[in-house]
């Protein structure tokens, strides 16, 4: 488990790797502070604590940012697609994803999500009737670990496509770890759509929730220690890049794929805080609005737990974790890391290059083990552990997915399940959101039936 976050004090690194500071949650929309909660215990996890957290399922809350994005076209899926290394033309170049059965430019899938990347609110503002409820943090002063991302695709997003977003809390697990005793598994959910309300993806999040002391999180990774690179072994990473292929225009048709078929390997990195520059470039800057010069100082008025002074005591971003060694020190690592996100990407990248431009993705999960540090390489690996059909007779195969880093630790499994074209069923046919829902309203009901399953 990637290191933790708490309200305590000074906000700590999230283990997607973006920081956290929860006092500041409620500032991060850009309201006025709200009014004092009812004194909780800090730092326990208690009944009356869950029981709140629950009543708060269902309840639908404005993003706490604007879209990076507001209205994404082609220049957008090409930036976010280098981002994260695709150079897939079907996401950015007109003339051949005219050619594809798409016929025409379609977004890459970590584009349609992606906490504030796209999407504007379909609420603006918390319900009156729900502002008590959703003031202060249930579990205030617990520590949050984010683990697990769940994502699902269910139509493309095509150039010029203004996007609209709901979100809410959507399951709320309490479960009981031997690592770290009683545990809450909150899950929030954020459901798009394009402007006529057809869903076009679903994305949700974990965060764990565990009363385990900060002084054990603190300095459980000091003991990796970043090593140099031979010349031999830089020149096998690039022999590997090199010699992977993208499927592209040629169909992989699902009668042609069998249990055990394998994906990759891909490889990324060795990672660079140029890597990180080159994602924010496509992907903006997170939950927090980090921005320059004077925008900067209303953004740290605006949350000013978010800012730290280094050591010329200039005030500067927590989120300064992925490219200063000293700032990611301070929250308990041995250098700078990525953000869990990237290596999401980068399990999509490897199923996005083996299935080809006519397949579909439909789903992916994956888990945060571990940080990928700069200097760290991932090699990336998928096994086909089913070949079925799918609900609607829809010719699928699941697929397991692994991160490995070049210690040879696993930093971030994941599955996915892909569509593929059929000689005998023809094109893929697109999946329905859940409970064939029509709206986003609709489609959030569905998630949340599913995850109190």
């Amino acid at each position: 488990m990637a290191t933790s976050t708490s309200s305590e004090s000074e906000p700590q690194a999230d283990p997607r790797g973006e920081p956290r500071a929860d006092a500041e949650a409620a500032a991060a929309t850009g309201a006025a502070p709200p009014e004092p909660a009812p004194r909780r215990p800090r730092g326990v996890i208690t009944d009356e604590g869950v029981a709140r957290l629950r009543a708060r399922i269902g309840v639908p809350e404005p993003n706490p940012r604007p879209p990076h994005y507001r209205l994404p076209g082609a220049d957008a899926f090409r930036h976010v697609a280098t981002a994260y290394g695709d150079d897939n033309p079907l996401y950015a170049e007109e003339d051949y994803a005219a050619g594809t059965r798409w016929q025409g430019l379609i977004a890459p899938p970590p584009l349609v999500g992606g906490d504030t990347l796209i999407g504007e609110d379909e609420v603006a503002e918390v319900p009156a009737d729900r502002r008590d409820l959703m003031k202060g943090d249930p579990l205030r002063g617990v520590h949050a670990f984010y683990s697990a991302s769940v994502r699902e695709w269910w139509a493309p997003l095509r150039p010029g496509t203004r996007v609209r977003r709901r979100n809410a809390l959507v399951g709320v697990h309490d479960k009981v770890s031997e690592f770290a005793g009683r545990a809450i598994h909150e899950w929030t959910g954020q459901v798009f759509a394009d402007a006529a309300g057809g869903p076009l993806s679903g994305q949700y999040k974990m965060m764990i929730r565990t009363e385990r002391s900060k002084a054990r999180a603190r300095g459980k990774y000091t003991a990796i220690e970043p090593a140099p690179y031979t010349d031999d072994q830089i020149a096998e990473i690039e022999q590997a890049a090199a010699a992977e292929t993208r499927r592209g225009a040629l169909p992989r048709y699902w009668e042609d794929v069998a249990v055990g078929d394998e994906l990759g390997p891909m490889v990324k990195g060795p990672l660079t805080v140029t890597d990180i520059v080159c994602w924010h470039v496509g992907m903006g800057m997170g939950l927090y609005g980090v921005v320059p010069l004077r925008l900067a100082v209303a953004n740290r008025r605006r949350i000013p737990g978010f800012y730290h002074r280094d050591e010329l005591n200039i005030p500067d971003v927590l989120q300064r974790v992925h490219w200063d060694p000293e700032y990611a020190r301070r929250s308990g690592n041995p250098t700078t890391f990525d953000y869990g996100r990237m290596r999401e990407t980068w399990l999509i990248h490897l199923c996005t290059d083996w299935m080809g431009d006519d397949a579909w993705l439909w789903k992916l999960r994956c888990e945060f083990r571990a940080f990928n540090y700069v200097g760290d390489t991932q090699w990336l690996r998928g096994t086909v552990t089913r070949h079925y059909l799918a609900e609607g007779d829809r010719p699928a195969v699941d697929v397991e997915l692994i991160a490995t880093n070049q210690r040879g630790a696993v930093t971030t499994p994941g599955s996915a399940t892909i569509l593929l074209p059929s000689r005998e069923r023809g094109p893929v046919v697109l999946p329905d959101p859940p409970g064939g829902a029509n709206t986003l309203t609709e489609t959030l009901d569905a998630i949340i039936d599913r995850f109190a399953e």
